[in-house]
């Protein structure tokens, strides 16, 4: 986040009056807010370049959470990392649907999972 602060204030620099100064942590390159459909082209751009499987951000999340509970982690976490308003909502969402076998494939689809890759900066020309 710090590094994502400099690049900003860069930028801001770079843009002067014309940058637009809206509140939000993360913006296009002039102060304006990211518009979602950027942040889908990117995400889509990345998965291409990454080989992986087919899947939108909100398949991810689910996958995600999905993965959390069968890996065993605390639900009140996961809700807190979902924005979830309580943990009831989690636990009805995922606790229920992961049993012993989904476990088991959770665990493998895991493996599948790179666990570390270089840090590329993006523009907004996803």
């Amino acid at each position: 986040m710090l590094a994502w602060k400099f690049r900003q204030q860069a930028e801001r620099d770079l843009w002067g009056e014309a940058w637009q100064h809206t509140g939000h942590v993360f913006t296009m390159e002039d102060g304006a807010p990211v518009k979602p459909d950027y942040v889908t082209r990117l995400f889509e751009k990345l998965r291409r370049q990454a080989e992986l499987p087919k899947i939108t951000l909100h398949g991810a999340r689910h996958e995600h959470a999905s993965l959390w509970v069968a890996a065993g982690g605390d639900v009140t976490m996961l809700s807190k990392r979902l924005g979830h308003s309580t943990s009831r909502i989690t636990a009805d969402l995922y606790v229920s649907r992961v049993g012993d076998a989904d476990r088991a494939q959770a665990e493998m689809v895991a493996t599948m999972i790179p666990r570390a890759r270089a840090h590329t900066v993006h523009t907004q020309d996803a």
